[in-house]
């Protein structure tokens, strides 16, 4: 192989190689929260968590393979062209035919790797991910109750304890409610002074309670009802297996098809889905080869723009090609195109769009000069970095300075931002910026890509489809901002050192430290920022996107309200008996309650004292109280039924719970800011919901801004120990500490999630460990 040859795979594959990582860790981002939760919350190991990564990366290399060969010969050869190597090149005698066969290396190379992933490799792992499933659905891991929580994930029971003692193999319960609502129209009542449980399985807690009474009535007759009273007696609490597990992108086992088996499916009468899915698995492996057509004479071309104008031909490319092949599989699906043409529509067009490029380059045409003059940009009039910042300032600032008295240079050589200053922020400024739009876009082309198929089956129009796109991007824009951060920082500063830029700064007597300065004022700024726009914008934008979500789905409007909580914790005042209501439907619109059950107990010992029930209960009003109709009320002096009657239409004055307190909001934490979640918990908690996910993402709220500082600091020594290899090196670095510190976030707010860790160390502990390791680093750093 020739020594040029060499040269330019070499720059090809390893943007080939950083863009395939880099592509990948942004399609597996969103799956890495449900991974850790399922290692956390269930009874998975680390090994099973990896197990599910490992299966999961064979969906991804689908998408990912053509899209890093693309990146890898547009960026490789952009490079190559704006240092002028291509000028040389074509001068000594090389063709375009030469770069064609050169970049058919690669391509070729992610052909045969994505056609051996589709063929075979995805389908196993889409077989083992579906059985992990189904493993997963069977199985549960110890729970951890929460005290004044009601819990319906028990088999047939609803349970409600008042305070939890954790305790070594086993828990110390006071004041326990629970009840069996086999037949919800007549729920069985236990109730307990203290209970010991332990965990007989994982699917099992047994109960050993104490001191309590078992209320039990006759459905359609209420005048026969039984009370019994124990000192001890076990119960078992079954948990009910895990239903919803989903963690691949498979909607149909369809993917699980071996491929053998779907070349003998296609043959039947209903084979559409499995025709699609059979050219799917030939036509992704062969679009490295159409996108390297289009590629070359991109790269070739890109003299002026250099590596930026390849990563913004790139994301054209990527949104043109992937919008062609899911729109064209989304026809075939309605039956608008046949399968094989609909599936291979994207190829056809590149195909001949890559040939044409071809010929305009070979034949000198008009076509490649015009896209070339629209990737120029215009040159820097005095070069760039430090020296020629300083060459060109020098003689002015001198002229300056020397003008001043010296008391005056001395404040000037002291102020913030100086030259230096303004120099390492524009050039951090730029290159954070550029990532940040970069990633954003390439985010939203995916999530476009997810909905095209609803996008035409639901005959959504453009305009909806852009509103969602446009209020996604605030969300997105706060996600992926202390990403960007850290690739800014570790590109900027591995620049600075590749280019001794650093070394000239230190011989002149500035600090590390002091180098840090700007781009630590940076991140602080924007932690601040990113926490206002939490604050005040965000959740509406969050709020409005979800409604358009669920437009673009099919779906009908949301009303974010609970019509499945049937039991609440009615709101306390000082003497009065406690009070838990149930109830089997209630129109928060017209106030209204269907079959409700109302009992009160005794604070202190939790046996009941009265139970009403009423098949309707209505809001008067006028009267400002609540009319129960065609019910009855017993009461209970212990274990002994001390009144009973029935009414057809009356009211109980004590009941003083007015409509608003039953209608409990469904609202996602990201759909608040802070202060209206703070409030929203309280709420909740009074009313006994569970709200331990929501006091992690309260926490959170304060804990992810301060993300942006944290990345800065642990990015600046990693750029620093890197040397003189690049910006390449800096992005394979930023890769890896990113995904290192959003598997141990997610990891901790699993954790918090599941009540193993309290909400402020499962927000904060993720901050606190990689913060206090940037630390350590950059004051070991030498100076």
């Amino acid at each position: 192989m020739r020594i040029l040859t060499r040269y330019i795979l070499g720059e090809i594959l390893s943007h080939a190689l950083i863009g395939c990582a880099l592509f990948t860790f942004i399609l597996f981002m969103p799956r890495l929260p449900q991974i850790l939760e399922m290692v956390v919350r269930n009874s998975s190991s680390f090994s099973s968590a990896f197990e599910v990564f490992l299966f999961l990366l064979p969906n991804l290399f689908w998408v990912t393979i053509p899209m890093s060969v693309l990146v890898g010969i547009l960026l490789g050869l952009s490079r190559l062209a704006a240092d002028s190597e291509i000028i040389a090149m074509r001068a000594s005698g090389l063709g375009i035919g030469y770069f064609v066969r050169v970049a058919s290396i690669v391509a070729v190379a992610g052909a045969l790797l994505g056609t051996v992933n589709s063929l075979w490799v995805a389908p196993r792992a889409n077989q083992a991910i579906l059985e992990m499933q189904q493993s997963l659905a069977a199985s549960q891991a110890s729970y951890q109750i929460q005290p004044r929580v009601f819990y319906e994930d028990f088999h047939d029971k609803v349970l409600y304890v008042q305070d939890v003692r954790s305790g070594t193999g086993a828990a110390n319960w006071k004041q326990i409610f629970m009840a069996d609502v086999s037949d919800p129209a007549a729920p069985k009542i236990t109730t307990a002074e203290s209970a010991t449980v332990v965990n007989d399985s994982s699917l099992e807690l047994l109960m050993r309670l104490r001191n309590g009474e078992q209320h039990e009535g006759v459905p359609g007759h209420p005048d026969q009802y039984n009370v019994s009273t124990f000192d001890t007696t076990d119960l078992p609490l079954t948990l009910s297996p895990q239903g919803d597990v989903h963690l691949g992108r498979m909607d149909t086992a369809v993917y699980a098809i071996p491929t053998r088996t779907l070349l003998q499916r296609i043959h039947q009468p209903d084979n559409k889905r499995f025709l699609i899915e059979l050219n799917n698995r030939f036509a992704y492996p062969a679009a490295c080869l159409v996108l390297m057509l289009v590629g070359v004479p991109l790269g070739v071309m890109s003299r002026r723009g250099g590596k930026s104008s390849g990563f913004v031909f790139t994301l054209l490319l990527v949104i043109i090609y992937y919008v062609l092949s899911y729109t064209g599989v989304a026809l075939a699906r309605q039956d608008k195109l046949p399968p094989t043409l609909a599936v291979w529509l994207a190829n056809i067009i590149f195909t001949i769009a890559g040939s044409f490029l071809l010929w305009q380059m070979a034949t000198g045409g008009g076509v490649i000069a015009a896209i070339a003059g629209l990737t120029a940009r215009t040159p820097k009039s005095r070069g760039s970095g430090i020296a020629t910042v300083l060459h060109d300032n020098g003689s002015h600032l001198t002229h300056l300075l020397e003008r001043r008295p010296r008391s005056v240079r001395k404040a000037y050589r002291g102020a913030f931002p100086r030259i230096l200053d303004a120099y390492v922020m524009r050039e951090f400024l730029t290159m954070f910026l550029m990532v940040l739009c970069g990633f954003v876009m390439l985010m939203l082309v995916f999530t476009f890509f997810e909905l095209v198929g609803d996008i035409i089956r639901n005959h959504i129009a453009l305009t909806t489809v852009g509103l969602y796109l446009v209020n996604l991007t605030p969300s997105m824009l706060y996600t992926i901002a202390p990403l960007a951060v850290l690739i800014a920082v570790l590109v900027t500063f591995g620049v600075l050192n590749r280019n001794s830029e650093i070394v000239a700064m230190k011989a002149t007597g500035i600090s590390l430290y002091r180098l840090v300065i700007p781009i630590l004022v940076i991140a602080g700024t924007l932690a601040i920022s990113l926490f206002a726009f939490d604050e005040f914008y965000l959740p509406q934008a969050n709020r409005r996107q979800e409604q358009l979500r669920s437009t673009i789905k099919g779906r009908p409007p949301q009303t974010f309200l609970h019509p499945e909580q049937k039991w609440i914790f009615g709101q306390p005042r000082a003497g009065e008996r406690g009070r838990i209501f149930y109830y089997q439907f209630f129109d928060h619109d017209a106030a209204e309650f269907a079959n409700l059950s109302i009992f009160e107990f005794d604070p202190m010992t939790f046996a009941l004292s009265r139970r009403i029930f009423a098949g309707r209960v209505y809001w008067d009003r006028s009267a400002g109280s609540w009319v129960f109709q065609n019910g009855w009320v017993r009461e209970f002096q212990g274990a002994n039924q001390k009144d009973f009657r029935e009414f057809k239409d009356t009211t109980f004055g004590e009941i003083h719970e007015e409509p608003g307190y039953f209608s409990k909001e469904s609202l996602q934490s990201q759909e608040m800011n802070f202060g209206q979640l703070d409030r929203y918990i309280r709420d909740l908690r009074q009313s006994g919901f569970d709200t331990m996910r929501l006091r992690v993402a309260l926490w959170h709220k304060l804990a992810y801004p301060l993300v942006a500082v944290v990345m800065a600091m642990l990015a600046i020594p990693f750029a620093l120990s890197m040397g003189r290899r690049g910006s390449l090196t800096g992005i394979a670095v930023a890769i890896g500490v990113a995904l290192t510190y959003w598997m141990v976030m997610g990891l901790f707010e699993a954790m918090g999630n599941v009540n193993y860790l309290p909400a402020p160390l499962a927000a904060w502990s993720s901050d606190v460990l990689f913060g206090l390791t940037g630390g350590y680093l950059l004051l070991k750093t030498p100076t």
